[in-house]
């Protein structure tokens, strides 16, 4: 029997695999490292009770497919979303964020240099994530979305899982889908990563809108806990989802750092012994 649903960040297209190939290779690889951080904590977890939801397949858009990522393949409204988050950021005097390409790698390559990483794995990953945000945020009723949501809503139904951890985009996917199908009953709700708060290219163009300047936890969720590292690029601003969500539960693991680049993976976070303890709390 499945225990928990999973739902996968940016960078999981499998374009090699079919979607059923795809999900069963994420949930293998979750279900791995999700036993390994409970027999930790001293709570015995089979690798099969856990279930990845896969929609990346959703996302792509025809004849992108080989591209292998960079400002230059950007388009419009991907460097918009890049450029309202390094708005966030506090850029220094003589670094634009502009919307042409130039500044943008200007200010990504500042962003590499003042946090010791990799200028091109940064600006590979900054172009990676805005892309498929791009992809689901783009049309408030578009069909990726609408599918991306179904996937997420069906495995839980299915699977009846009464835990969900998302992370990165696909927490955004999860909470929506949780909101659109209220028959849905999830005891927890763990957050990784979470974008979901980034103000402009993100948080206000969630559905159902926030409210107030405010968004809610599902009220078919029991509890939600958001973990991110202090760290991490996206996960912004820090304890932005406490502040900018009611119902979110504020936890002193959630102030956990990775290190690195390390900073956004979530085979990082799934080790995290919090995330362990959150989980055998619940499941006792």
């Amino acid at each position: 029997m499945t225990r928990i649903v999973g739902v996968h960040g940016v960078g999981n297209y499998r374009p090699d695999q079919t979607v059923g190939q795809a999900a069963d290779t994420l949930s293998e690889v979750w279900g791995d490292r999700l036993a390994r951080t409970l027999a930790t904590v001293g709570e015995p977890l089979d690798r099969s009770d856990v279930r990845v939801a896969y929609y990346a397949d959703l996302l792509r858009h025809p004849g992108r497919q080989g591209r292998t990522g960079g400002f230059d393949e950007l388009g419009a409204f991907e460097q918009q979303l890049v450029q309202e988050w390094l708005e966030t950021l506090p850029l220094p005097g003589g670094v634009s964020a502009g919307r042409l390409t130039a500044p943008l790698r200007q200010a990504v390559a500042w962003i590499a240099e003042t946090r010791g990483l990799g200028r091109r794995a940064t600006e590979w990953f900054v172009s990676v994530f805005f892309r498929e945000v791009a992809a689901y945020l783009g049309d408030a009723d578009g069909a990726a979305r609408a599918a991306a949501r179904d996937r997420v809503a069906s495995a839980i139904a299915d699977t009846g899982s009464r835990i969900v951890i998302a992370h990165s985009l696909g927490s955004v996917v999860a909470y929506e889908a949780l909101w659109e199908r209220p028959d849905l009953r999830v005891d927890l709700l763990i957050t990784l990563g979470s974008p979901l708060a980034l103000p402009h290219a993100v948080f206000p163009r969630l559905q159902p809108p926030p409210r107030n300047d405010r968004g809610r936890r599902p009220p078919n969720v029991g509890r939600w806990v958001n973990l991110a590292d202090p760290g991490d690029l996206v996960a912004i601003p820090p304890g932005g989802v406490e502040r900018r969500f009611d119902g979110v539960d504020l936890q002193e693991s959630s102030a956990t750092a990775i290190h690195a680049f390390d900073f956004h993976l979530v085979a990082n976070y799934l080790s995290l012994p919090g995330l362990g303890y959150l989980l055998r709390s619940d499941r006792s």
